[in-house]
């Protein structure tokens, strides 16, 4: 059983696998990184001077002043803007696989040179290199 776990581990497609784990766990980082620190502060100064991470809603009625405060002492809320920051971190993260992806499939749709052609007396499909027609019995010019 260990020497079945040593070659299912060695097998290249579940190396890369942990690998593109690790990455992707590294990229989500940068993401929340990128999110929380540069992407938010402008769009909530655009829409008034809001943090969105502070956003909240007050289950508790005891109208806490802010987030921490409501965390620290235990009230119930919904904290809407952590989900929100979340919420475009994921779209930037869908949008970089998005692009990765598509980037991926054009390369795919590069398309190999044609291997039949037309008979230029009967039309007929006959491979590239043939010098007579298998329909017609014609005689084609060799290229």
């Amino acid at each position: 059983m260990l020497k079945e776990f040593r070659e299912f581990i060695a097998r290249g497609n579940v190396i890369d696998l942990a690998v593109a784990v690790i990455i992707g766990a590294a990229f989500g980082k940068i993401v929340t990184s990128l999110v929380e620190g540069i992407i938010m502060p402008p769009v909530g100064l655009l829409l008034g001077k809001v943090d969105f991470a502070n956003l909240f809603f007050d289950l508790s009625g005891a109208h806490p002043l802010s987030l921490a405060e409501a965390k620290t002492k235990g009230l119930p809320v919904i904290a809407y803007g952590a989900f929100l920051n979340d919420v475009i971190g994921f779209l930037i993260v869908a949008f970089v696989i998005f692009l990765i992806i598509r980037s991926l499939n054009k390369r795919k749709k590069v398309e190999a040179p044609p291997a039949m052609k037309d008979c230029q007396y009967c039309k007929t499909s006959i491979p590239l290199a043939a010098t007579r027609c298998a329909a017609c019995c014609s005689d084609l010019a060799v290229a």
